[in-house]
């Protein structure tokens, strides 16, 4: 063999043996796009500018959660970091799309760079609107809890990444729970490959807002057909719309809604997840019907900035009369895959822990009420208070939840 193959050879392997998780490995279906490594807090003890806190989606302001605050949400949530550095691994695996052919997705696995893996974080993200919002092109801030020993996998859904130029199925809750559950799948024997296996196989479930929703059909998904793959420790779903049938009749009833670019992303995302062949000038008023596209599918601005752009919060604004008429014949059509599209009507066979702000009224508090009465009897701990909007209250779920884990 020749002295520089060794060499090169001898080289790989000391790289290997220090760095193992930085690997550009192909195990299974899971396809490395790339790696990089970034600390939590910078030297300084400031937060890293990378990492994305939520924004508040609500257009008044007295409660919104400014940048200035995020070092602070970040100590209070994660308090002493076991591990400051972590490794950001973005890749693709092989998904499903919404009528169930294949898919390649992408997302992103956050893992401390030493130590143990206690378990495995399975993340459903919030509402985004900028494809440079997604997972696998960002510090997603659930990945923090990667800093504690935890291996956090967050997919993008379809729609972002690698998917960016199709219409994300918002609130089609099989397509993108399959998404979540597809990646988790792809990760685990990606994590055992690298010598990285958690120290337990059981899995923990948490998501806020539209992944809170999303978590719970996780959970149902993996209960039914993954329960030996993926067996659940626990669950923590916040602030999620968990029926959207009775968050629309709310809706119509207030005429009024917290987060407006939600209105148009249900329409056509729940239209292309249930391939109803609706058309949207027989729902969105005039202003938004010339520029949805532009503004939600070209995937180029954040839910605050395109909330600005649609200059409407009353769902008269940006609706029209027929489609906010249920004896409608294509709205009733719509609400019927709304009820279909509900996330509450399974059995959990592992604890929930269950978080709404009351003043919650992005995500309407009539779906926490919901979640309660299904999930009568069951072992589900209920945590709802008057604690902000919605923004305020993400905060507050994720220092509860990483306090619980």
């Amino acid at each position: 063999m020749k002295k520089g193959m060794i060499l090169a050879l001898a080289a790989l392997a000391l790289f290997s043996c220090r760095h193992p998780e930085v690997e550009f490995v192909d195990f299974d279906t899971f396809k490395v796009l790339s790696v990089k490594s970034s600390d939590v807090f910078m030297p300084d003890g400031s937060l890293n500018p990378e990492i994305r806190v939520m924004e508040d989606p609500e257009i008044d302001t007295d409660t919104k959660i400014a940048t200035t605050d995020a070092n602070s949400i970040v100590r209070n949530i994660l308090g002493e970091v076991n591990c400051n550095n972590i490794i950001h691994v973005a890749g693709t695996y092989k998904g499903h799309d919404v009528d169930g052919s294949e898919l390649i997705q992408s997302g992103k696995l956050l893992l401390p760079s030493s130590g143990p893996i206690k378990n495995m974080i399975i993340v459903s993200h919030y509402t985004i609107g900028a494809n440079y919002e997604a997972p696998s092109e960002t510090f997603p801030l659930e990945g923090i809890w990667a800093a504690k020993g935890y291996a956090v996998v967050v997919a993008d859904y379809i729609g972002f990444g690698v998917t960016s130029k199709r219409i994300h199925p918002y609130m089609h809750v099989r397509s993108t729970a399959r998404s979540v559950v597809d990646m988790a799948l792809a990760v685990k024997p990606y994590l055992e490959h690298i010598g990285r296996k958690p120290e337990s196989d059981q899995v923990i479930l948490a998501g806020y807002s539209q992944g809170g929703a999303t978590t719970l059909a996780v959970m149902d998904m993996i209960q039914d057909h993954y329960a030996k793959e993926l067996p659940i420790k626990k669950v923590y779903a916040g602030g999620g719309p968990y029926d959207l049938a009775a968050t629309f009749d709310i809706s119509m009833e207030w005429d009024q809604t917290g987060i407006p670019c939600a209105i148009p992303m249900i329409v056509q995302g729940v239209n292309e997840g249930e391939n109803l062949g609706l058309k949207m000038a027989d729902f969105f008023q005039p202003n938004l019907l010339a520029h949805y596209d532009e503004w939600i599918n070209s995937k180029s601005f954040t839910v605050k900035e395109i909330n600005l752009k649609m200059q409407a919060t009353s769902m008269h604004e940006i609706m029209t009369a027929e489609g906010r008429d249920k004896k409608n014949a294509e709205t009733a059509r719509l609400y019927q895959a709304l009820l279909g599209n509900g996330v509450l009507h399974f059995n959990p066979t592992a604890p929930i822990y269950l978080f709404h702000s009351t003043q919650d009224k992005t995500v309407p508090f009539i779906n926490a009420l919901k979640a309660e009465a299904w999930f009568k009897g069951w072992d589900v701990s209920y945590d709802f208070g008057a604690y902000g909007k919605h923004g305020a209250g993400c905060v507050r779920f994720l220092i509860n939840t990483y306090a619980d884990l």
